[in-house]
This record gives C-alpha cells, structure tokens and sequence, in this order.
C-alpha cells in the first residue's frame, strides 16, 4: 500500500499496556502514513497500569514502528503526559531524532504552536492523584467491560458502541469539565500570544477557533487510541483530525508484515539490530 504523505503527525493517548488500547488499529495507521515529524503528545505507554503479564504482540510492534521512524530519521518527539509521568525526569534527552520533553513550541507557516498534553490543568491531578489514580483504574475496568460487551455486539450482527462516550456525554460534570479545560488551555495560548494550543489527556477530539475578549488561538485535541481512534495531521498548511473508523483503506482482517509467530523478544532484538547498526547516534542529555 502507498504511504500517504503527512507533514506533521500528532498521537496522544494511546496507553500501550492497557486492554483498552486499540493496538492493531493504530500499527495499521501508522504503517499507512509517511510522516516528515512525529509527536506523541503523552500517555503513550501507560506506566501507571502497567503489568509485565499484559503486553501483547501489537504492542510491541507499535514500539518498533516509533523505532523504524526514527532510524528513517524522522524527527519524533515524545511530550510526557500524567500516565507516563516517570519519564519527565529525562525531559530535554536527545538520541539521534528522538526527544523527550515536556512541551514543544514549533512555527509552521509563521505560526506558533504550542504543544503539551494537558495534565498541568487538570485539578484533580495537581491536588488529588490518588483519587485520579483510581478513576483511571475504574476507567481502564469500564473499556475491559465495553470491548467484551463488544465483541458479543459484533457477533449479533449489531455495531460497536462505546460505553465511556456515552457516559461522559450524559454527565452534566463531564462535559462542563471539558468545556473548562478547553477554555483554560485557550486563555494561557491567548495571553502567551500563541496561534494554536494543541493537547490531549482528556481523550476528547476537536479542533475550534476560540475567540475571548482577549483575542483567538485554535485549539486542537488529537483525541486517543482507546475511545475515539484519532490524531492530528497537517499537511500542506491544513490541519485535520484523522478518525479510523472513517479510513476506508483498512481491512479488520488485513494481515500484519511482520511474522505472527514472532515473539516480543525477537521483536526487541530487531529492534535493537535496526538502531544499533544502522545508526550513530548522539546523546544529550
């Protein structure tokens, strides 16, 4: 298949690790595009819901497309987010186009853009993290409940449905907790003179000109790979929300490149050999 050509892709949220990640889907999108920067704008891999005994083989294949990016030299940047917290104390590292930080300004097209994942506005996390903590294990619990009551839908002959999207659109608290975190990330754009404020965290796709009485700034969110299947792509001085379930190029059923029978341990090594050999690669820290 042809790689479709982006300038510039945009992927939150995707908590590689957890049973609600939709994996394949997202290994197929990659594999589809060919983008000239890359950022992972937080929650990538999940690290608070991590387990050893959870890891499956499309997992890690994700893994090694970042890694295939970059041995391309494809700049790909990886913005921290709350689930992978633990990697903010390597903020500003630097391996041949790999970075990690904890936000990105850019200028595409004489515009600046500001990119981070959100969490920083979050007040439940800034003041109780326990309490995010265990929302995000009931929530991890509801997609394990949504992706069995799924299947079992499919197999009826009935259409997939989201259990966590209809919740949170029928919870008057919910949909005023997006509409303030969207106003908030859209003041501070505002008055630090950005033209576009891009985040993720809240799992929440949209892409809207924001106007106050103290000027404008586009805001995007490039949504999740767990509810909605979204990113955000710009191409040509255009910005997009991409939505999977939407793409008519994919197969369910399509088969994977790389050999079914490999093990995430041959993965890895592969991995390793692409890196190692065909890259010299300079740290900074």
């Amino acid at each position: 298949m042809k790689k479709r050509p982006v300038d510039l892709l945009i992927i939150s949220d995707v908590h590689l690790g957890t049973y609600g990640c939709h994996a394949n889907e997202l290994l197929h999108y990659m594999k589809s595009v060919k983008p000239g920067m890359v950022v992972l704008n937080g929650d990538f891999i999940d690290m608070w819901q991590f387990s050893k005994n959870y890891w499956p083989h499309a997992h890690m294949q994700v893994i090694k497309q970042i890694i295939t990016w970059i041995n391309k030299d494809i700049k790909v940047y990886y913005i921290t987010g709350n689930h992978d917290e633990m990697l903010r104390k390597f903020a500003g590292f630097s391996m041949g186009t790999f970075t990690i930080d904890n936000k990105l300004l850019l200028e595409l097209d004489n515009k600046k853009i500001w990119l981070f994942h959100g969490d920083v506005f979050d007040v439940t996390m800034q003041h109780s993290k326990w309490l995010t903590r265990l929302g995000s294990h009931g929530y991890d619990l509801l997609i394990l409940i949504n992706a069995v009551s799924n299947w079992i839908s499919v197999r009826m002959g009935k259409g997939k449905i989201s259990l966590s999207k209809k919740i949170k659109s029928a919870v008057k608290s919910a949909v005023s907790y997006i509409n303030n975190f969207e106003e908030t990330c859209a003041n501070v754009a505002i008055a630090n003179g950005y033209d576009y404020v891009i985040c993720g965290h809240i799992h929440h796709p949209e892409m809207k000109l924001v106007t106050t009485p103290k000027g404008k700034v586009n805001y995007l969110n490039s949504g999740d790979w767990v509810e909605n299947l979204t990113s955000i792509e710009y191409h040509q001085g255009e910005w997009r929300i991409y939505k999977y379930e939407d793409d008519t190029v994919f197969d369910e059923h399509e088969e994977e490149d790389h050999p079914h029978n490999w093990n995430n341990k041959q993965i890895f090594e592969t991995m390793l050999k692409e890196f190692n050999l065909q890259h010299k690669v300079q740290v900074q820290i």
